[in-house]
């Protein structure tokens, strides 16, 4: 069950909206311009950090029956966080679109990487407890090729060994 919000709460929250706003602004995961390039067929975004983001039109099913016009009337909506095109009611997010280009196994490890950067009270304290009961323990490391080099002596050991004299 939600329960609305008052004014106090909203202009609470404005700060840290404001905030997170700023650092996606700043990390480019916003556009400030869209373009179709017919040549190439892609739709093209300069991010706020100054990369260029471009896909190709027919990756969004909705765009693949569109014509070269209809696509090129792509627009950004006025936080960046969108493109649209209003004639098609498309609207897709830049977020979204940049974290698409790239398989899910990578968006997944580099999600975990960022996550695992966090720092949050209960990740310090668990990192005290670990620490008091020794800390982590060593990663056995298995050497292949010394294993190889045993397996030879081994092997040779095995074999009768023949001794010829010289008489």
């Amino acid at each position: 069950m939600s329960s609305a919000l008052s004014a106090a709460d909203i202009l609470a929250q404005i700060p840290a909206a404001r905030a997170r706003e700023a650092h996606a602004h700043k990390n480019g995961l916003r556009a400030t311009s869209a373009r179709y390039d017919r040549t190439a067929e892609r739709v093209v975004l300069e991010l706020t950090n100054g990369c260029l983001f471009g896909f190709p039109a027919r990756a969004i099913p909705a765009l693949r029956t569109a014509t070269a016009s209809q696509r090129a009337a792509v627009e950004v909506d006025a936080s960046g966080g969108a493109v649209r095109w209003t004639a098609l009611d498309i609207d897709l997010s830049v977020p979204g679109l940049l974290l698409a280009a790239v398989s899910p196994a990578e968006r997944q490890q580099h999600l975990a990487k960022m996550l695992g950067q966090s720092t949050s009270l209960q990740k310090a304290a668990a990192a005290r407890q670990n620490g008091a009961k020794g800390g982590r323990p060593k990663k056995r490391v298995v050497d292949k090729s010394a294993k190889k080099t045993v397996r030879k002596v081994a092997a040779s050991v095995r074999k009768p060994v023949t001794v010829r004299s010289k008489h």
